[in-house]
């Protein structure tokens, strides 16, 4: 009776689980470590054009007259676009806003991490490899 490991080949599914379990605790401990921060505010300018800059303030303007002219028309295609490319502009604002930073951590705890990760990864691809007795 031959029973098969992970992904149905005859590697280990202990080294699977710990592989997994490695790279779980090791993602989890990066991302831990870095923080979002924002800059998005009314009045802060997303977009230049030409010189003029385009404010989060600025896109709500259209975005108001497509409402009004949906509400009124439902129809209407100005108003779909106008509500529509408004609203992609301030979620293009709010995402082009957003900055990562690294905590501040140590050379051990930064090996840790990699090592967890790397490690993890190295575990699990090894899993799924056919292994011989012989």
């Amino acid at each position: 009776m031959r029973i098969d490991g992970a992904g149905g080949s005859q590697g280990g599914s202990g080294r699977f689980f710990i592989g997994l379990i490695m790279m779980i605790a090791g993602g989890y401990i990066f991302f831990n470590s870095i923080s979002v921060t924002h800059q998005f505010r009314f009045g802060h300018a997303l977009y230049s054009f030409q010189g003029m800059n385009i404010t989060t303030g600025m896109t709500l303007f259209p975005m108001i007259f497509g409402i009004g002219m949906i509400f009124y028309n439902a129809k209407n295609p100005i108003g779909w676009i106008l509500a529509i490319a408004s609203l992609v502009m301030i979620v293009f604002g709010v995402i082009s806003s957003l900055q990562f930073h690294m905590r501040r951590m140590t050379v051990f705890e930064l090996i840790s991490i990699l090592v967890l990760m790397v490690g993890g990864v190295g575990l699990f691809l090894s899993s799924l490899r056919n292994y011989s007795n012989r």
